[in-house]
């Protein structure tokens, strides 16, 4: 069951979090960071397979994932369910909520994690004294928007095998941005999670993971995966 966390005073606060030059613009005055870092005012904390928020519920908060990971996914009146996104560090879920002011999606934990809570209405006062703040904001969202575009693209023009090494090396390219091994990682999303993501079988999926370690293409060992040839994988999946 998710928990939530109030911060204390000697919690860390956005300016000293490890995230920070992930969540926040770079440059930022003193001024305006002082009042970001009253923006936080409580974490909640995730169990894997904790719904964060579900499908049809008020929006009244983002979520910028501190650790762990979260997935996003819409679930039909038959309970069908289709994965719309994977989270990592950094990045903020909620998004999709903004325009109806309602979740638009279910968010689950697929590991132990810990979110932040930035409440809408603390956003919009802070961005009166840190206008920067409200650059970010927009700034994220036309990433989410970009994001969205590309899995359309993915999943209405390219062919199986180029629908898997782009979503491999997106991975790649997003740990990176947090300091992470771009070629050496463990995926927290299980083979039909990506399957179901990208619109693709299981066995699809386990059977181009088998072919790409057959060509020299990648290193696979459960979900610890190594990618050999960066090169082959752009060609493959058109973005070289």
């Amino acid at each position: 069951m998710a928990k939530r966390i109030r911060m204390k005073p000697d919690s860390p606060q956005c300016s000293t979090c490890m995230m920070a030059q992930v969540c926040l613009p770079a440059g930022l005055p003193e001024r305006e960071m002082t009042q970001i870092d009253q923006l936080v005012k409580e974490r909640v904390r995730l169990k894997k397979g904790d719904s964060l928020y579900q499908q049809g519920e008020s929006l009244e908060a983002l979520y910028s994932v501190r650790l762990g990971s979260v997935k996003t996914q819409l679930t039909d009146l038959s309970g069908q369910s289709q994965i719309t996104g994977f989270y990592l560090p950094g990045e903020v879920v909620g998004l999709d909520g903004m325009l109806e002011g309602q979740h638009n999606s279910n968010a689950l934990a697929m590991e132990d994690s810990e979110v932040c809570v930035i409440r809408l209405d603390d956003i919009d006062e802070i961005s009166r004294y840190a206008p920067s703040l409200q650059h970010q904001i927009r700034r994220i969202m036309s990433k989410e928007i970009s994001r969205s575009h590309h899995v359309l693209m993915a999943l209405g023009s390219l062919r199986s095998e180029a629908r898997v090494a782009a979503f491999l090396l997106n991975l790649s390219q997003r740990l990176a941005i947090l300091g992470y091994s771009s070629t050496d990682f463990v995926m927290r999303m299980s083979r039909e999670e990506i399957g179901n993501y990208l619109g693709l079988t299981l066995e699809t999926v386990s059977r181009l993971f088998s072919r790409f370690a057959r060509e020299g293409l990648i290193h696979i060992n459960q979900r610890e995966v190594k990618l050999l040839d960066l090169d082959a994988l752009k060609q493959l999946s058109g973005q070289a």
